[in-house]
């Protein structure tokens, strides 16, 4: 009888819960297929391979998903995502009020935008945004504005990733409403 319960018990639990919580998984997209053309940001700073690191960086974030494809020919492509780096600021020094310096932020400026190929629609566009990281003095020496610079990349590519899945989620809402 124990046993019976038990069972009972976990399959309720199975099949009520998944439905019943409202959770979503924010890096999960369960809409069409689509792909995407990602040419390299144009970079217009004296940063060297910034654009490489980006393009890298957000293709793996874009492999996380089984239903977008990041393509190389923009004929295929459903979508184009572009960008471009405006300004990267490596260091900026931080003091505090004995005139001592106590971190080192990097700052990075860019754009981007998201749109639809086969529509000819702007799906999203950020004109500018700044990303900073702010490092300890006492890390200058360990590559901190390397891996400073690193974070901001993962985190844009983060942001961007999200963000498409969001705006493509949106999508497909509002072509479900209009059906």
């Amino acid at each position: 009888m124990r046993t019976f319960v038990a069972r009972l018990t976990l399959v309720l639990c199975l099949v009520i819960l998944p439905g019943g919580c409202g959770y979503y998984f924010p890096q999960v997209y369960d809409g069409p297929t689509r792909s995407v053309y990602m040419p390299t940001w144009k970079n217009r700073t004296n940063e060297l391979g910034l654009d490489a690191r980006i393009y890298q960086s957000l293709a793996r974030w874009f492999q996380k998903s089984d239903a977008i494809k990041i393509t190389k020919n923009k004929k295929e492509a459903d979508l184009i995502l572009a960008g471009e780096i405006l300004a990267i600021d490596l260091p900026s020094v931080s003091w505090n009020g004995d005139a001592r310096t106590t971190s080192v932020k990097v700052k990075l400026d860019v754009r981007y935008v998201l749109k639809d190929l086969k529509k000819g629609k702007i799906i999203w566009e950020v004109p500018n945004e700044l990303w900073t990281e702010d490092y300890a003095v006492s890390d200058i020496g360990t590559n901190a504005e390397t891996k400073a610079l690193a974070q901001i990349v993962d985190d844009l590519s983060e942001r961007i990733y999200l963000g498409t899945l969001d705006k493509l989620r949106e999508e497909n809402r509002q072509a479900g409403k209009t059906r």
